[in-house]
């Protein structure tokens, strides 16, 4: 972090903001598990197999629990470009330093140079060090299983709500993306 750090020019003294950045995708394709039901009673539940996704841009800081996201149509260089000049003008008041993965559209040349952002790529094949795989798995297990969608846009409307619910929640993505491995200097 120290090494992105020293990347900004050294007269800029806003303060540095860690993120991890990461993109999930959520379709209308049902995720059935168990369920409670009284006892004798057998739940009912709908399942449809409709392959229409979208795509949830998302940044964690573990440091506040603060999170950032857009749902986009796709994950690709151009979405990439949106979410980081959409974060780069919500945190203009910062230095932010970005840990990602190596997908294609994080390293693409036509991404764009931020005035405000850096970016640290994390090791190859290591998405357990991402602390925002905690964040999917979450709002998959508190908003999406054993439900279904009657369109993309319904799908869309339900993401948005449970993002704006766990961004007003920085407990909880204090909680998720805390790893015992990240230090901090207070």
């Amino acid at each position: 972090m120290d090494a992105a750090a020293k990347k900004f020019d050294e007269n800029d003294k806003r303060p540095v903001k860690l993120f991890f950045q990461d993109e999930g995708r959520f379709g209308r394709i049902d995720t059935l598990v168990g369920c409670w039901a009284p006892n004798g009673v057998r739940p009912c539940l709908e399942q449809q197999i409709i392959r229409q996704y979208t795509h949830v841009f998302s940044a964690v800081c573990p440091w506040d629990g603060e999170s950032f996201s857009l749902i986009l149509p796709y994950a690709d260089t151009h979405a990439m470009t949106i979410f980081l000049n959409e974060l780069s003008k919500e945190y203009s008041q910062y230095r932010v330093i970005i840990v990602m993965d190596g997908a294609a559209w994080h390293k693409s040349k036509n991404l764009g140079v931020f005035e405000n952002i850096r970016i640290i790529f994390q090791p190859p094949y290591s998405p357990e060090l991402n602390p925002v795989e905690h964040l999917w798995e979450h709002i998959r297990e508190k908003y999406f299983w054993n439900r279904s969608w009657k369109s993309l846009v319904d799908l869309e409307d339900a993401l948005s709500k449970a993002l704006v619910e766990v961004s007003n929640a920085k407990d909880t993505v204090r909680s998720l993306s805390s790893f015992h491995w990240l230090c901090f200097n207070a």
